[in-house]
Formats: C-alpha cells, structure tokens, sequence
C-alpha cells in the first residue's frame, strides 16, 4: 500500500498533431480528429492554414541536414493543413500509438497511418514525438505566444 499504479503515475499533458495537406484534400479531417476525442484527449486549439515555405521550415528544423528535408517541405506547404493541440494522461505517447508507424505501408491496422496513410510522406499526418518537440512545433505553428 502507498505506491500508486503505475497509469496513475501519469500526466497530463499536451501535444500536437497535423493533419497534412493528403489527408485535408480526401476529407479526412473528421476521422482523424474523432479518433482522438473518441480517445478521450480533449482539443486545446485548433487552426487550419497553408503554411508558408518559412513557417514549414521551421517547422521541421531538426530534419534540416536530412536528404528528405525539401520533399517534407514542399509536401507540407502543398494544401491547406489542419494542426491540432490535443491534451490528456500521457497524450504524447497516446497519440504516437495511434498515429502508428511512418511508413503507411509499415504501419499497424487500427492505426491511423495504417487505415488511412498512403505512403511515406502522404501518410496523413504529423505527430510530436515529445514534449520538446512539441513546444517548438506549436510555436511554428501556431506562431509564438505572447509575453
């Protein structure tokens, strides 16, 4: 007696997910959003916008050394994309299961890149992979709070 449970250890926190330009264009902001609510995570902001070559750049900074950084780049500032703040207990690594693998064709059935992503960089979705990755990216995102 006296040590909690381990999934009463948890916290809660915040993260964020986008809904890339390929998922926007096949109407499956709804779905994908959904899964999450459904899930119990509870959105914090919500804003869809086509973001700038600056703004995805940034966005994707620790990739900037990487062979793929333009074609992430280019595909991210294609369309129209959905970038959500969802909180809830252990929300990082909650959405990061149901995100699934990057590689659609990799990811798990009952995933969200499993049932829905078509390849590699039209999977869907983006997903913070950590709660500093998440802070930089919904600065780049959403634009720098104030103060």
């Amino acid at each position: 007696m006296g040590e909690e449970a381990p999934e009463e250890m948890s916290t809660t926190e915040e993260t964020l997910i986008v809904v890339k330009p390929d998922g926007v264009r096949r109407g499956l902001v709804g779905e994908i959003i959904g899964r999450f609510e459904r899930k119990g995570l509870v959105i914090r902001r919500l804003r869809m916008q086509t973001l700038s070559k600056p703004q995805a750049e940034e966005f994707y900074s620790v990739h900037k050394e990487k062979p793929f950084f333009g074609e992430l780049v280019a595909f991210i500032t294609s369309g129209p994309v959905v970038g959500v703040v969802l909180s809830g207990r252990d929300a990082v690594a909650t959405v990061r299961r149901m995100v699934g693998a990057t590689k659609s064709w990799e990811a798990a059935s009952g995933t969200i890149r499993g049932d829905l992503g078509l390849g590699l960089t039209d999977n869907t979705i983006h997903a913070s992979d950590s709660s500093e990755s998440f802070e930089h990216e919904e600065a780049a995102f959403f634009g720098k709070a104030p103060g």
